[in-house]
């Protein structure tokens, strides 16, 4: 039987599609209706509500619009910052989990991520605070000189029409083939990780609970 991890705020499931890659069964949760999401079941109600009994390990990507540094210009300025609330539940669980958001938010002891980790043709930091277990060693982002000679994705592409990159047919396959992702519509690009992080972190994830059943 697969470990089982509970995705929480899965959106469409960028992280939930590498976990799922690194061996897990995966159950994502989301506020919203995803009619899109690619995970082995679904449960659509608040994050912070949900029930947390009967998983082996957990993700948690809480919106990061609060903290991102692009939020004056995107009108984010209310958005719930939630990191501090979901640690605390996820702690009290006593099981392994990754808290994942934003270059700036409140993680702790975080580690980054980014497309030029993975050879993807997308930037797109994010930081991940990993407790319970360890990665002991980050895999090195490939040198850019120059992104857009090099063909690399801004991190807005495709979000913002008063830049003036509005989505369109083009975009939605270069977003889709830069992140790895062939399931998802623009905005749900936007909002996602490649699957590739997830699939690193949770490959070490995996390992650390079979480490467990060994001992």
């Amino acid at each position: 039987m697969k470990p089982k991890i509970l995705d929480l705020f899965c959106g469409a499931g960028g992280a939930t599609k590498g976990l799922q890659r690194a061996g897990f069964y995966v159950v994502g949760v989301d506020i919203k209706p995803q009619p899109h999401y690619c995970g082995d079941e679904f449960i659509q109600a608040d994050a912070l509500a949900v029930d947390l009994e009967g998983y082996d390990a957990y993700w948690a990507s809480p919106p990061c619009q609060g903290y991102s540094i692009s939020r004056s210009m995107q009108g984010t300025k209310g958005a719930e910052k939630l990191i501090p609330e979901v640690r605390q539940a996820l702690i009290q669980t006593d099981k392994p989990f990754i808290l994942e958001n934003v270059p700036g938010a409140p993680l702790e002891n975080a580690i980054e991520l980014s497309g030029m980790s993975f050879g993807l043709k997308i930037i797109r930091r994010r930081w991940f605070e990993l407790h319970g277990f360890d990665v002991w060693m980050l895999p090195s982002p490939r040198i850019v000189h120059n992104y857009r000679a090099e063909g690399y994705l801004p991190y807005h592409h495709g979000t913002s029409k008063k830049r003036g990159h509005l989505p369109n047919i083009w975009t939605l396959q270069r977003l889709k083939e830069a992140m790895g992702i062939d399931w998802m519509q623009i905005k749900e690009l936007t909002q996602a990780i490649p699957p590739a992080y997830s699939e690193f972190l949770g490959k070490q994830l995996m390992k650390y609970l079979e480490s467990l059943e060994v001992l």
